[in-house]
């Protein structure tokens, strides 16, 4: 069976490291996805451990996840919400970017998510939320919801 990431991936030694579902997750993350929608992920990649031995001094993004009922991949960034970290998961964006690029076309990636990993301490919100729109990413709160994959 050929699942989501797996189809969109170049010839890529990450092959390998692809899970079925989210069992890529590490088992505290999974809390970050609604339990109503896991059954739509047919597969997924920590690229934080996949990158970590060839890129151990950069920032790296958590996940890749497959959403098999729209055949994209979706990046997701479990991460303390603060405004301090706004910066640091731009550039954690931007340094997955360059990971990848090389191993899936980009454009597969239909949205880059970053989910608070505790409490949210965003001020102001609006703000917040404006400087990520305009690096592609979309903070979602404490959980991925049907409603974001709009």
């Amino acid at each position: 069976m050929t699942t989501t990431i797996r189809r969109n991936l170049k010839k890529s030694d990450l092959k390998e490291l692809i899970k079925d579902g989210i069992q890529a997750l590490e088992t505290g993350d999974r809390k970050y996805i609604s339990e109503d929608l896991r059954a739509i992920f047919d597969d997924s990649i920590n690229t934080d451990e996949a990158f970590k031995a060839k890129y151990s001094q950069s920032n790296r993004w958590d996940y890749l996840i497959g959403n098999k009922q729209k055949n994209k991949i979706i990046a997701l960034e479990p991460h303390t919400a603060k405004n301090s970290e706004i910066g640091v998961v731009i550039a954690k964006r931007s340094a997955a970017r360059q990971q990848l690029k090389d191993h899936l076309d980009l454009s597969q990636i239909s949205h880059w998510f970053w989910v608070a990993s505790g409490k949210t301490e965003f001020l102001p919100l609006e703000k917040a939320n404006m400087r990520l729109n305009e690096n592609g990413i979309e903070f979602i709160g404490k959980a991925l919801l049907r409603k974001h994959l709009k």
